[in-house]
């Protein structure tokens, strides 16, 4: 079974940088709230830390 993480957008894209509102959208988040589940993997790890501040881990699972 492949690791997963849990992952919420918890803050808007609204005035950021077009790169950031990109990488929200790769991560198949666009709305406030939304979670997804994604494969832990290192490009997916990459993208949530480039934006800490509009995302948060909320679990791991695996």
């Amino acid at each position: 079974m492949a690791k997963t993480i849990v992952v919420k957008q918890i803050g808007s894209p609204i005035r950021r940088p077009d790169v950031q509102r990109r990488t929200l959208i790769g991560l198949g988040l666009n709305k406030m709230h939304k979670t997804r589940e994604l494969e832990d993997t290192p490009s997916v790890r990459g993208m949530v830390n480039s934006i800490p501040h509009l995302v948060e881990i909320i679990e791991e699972r695996g």
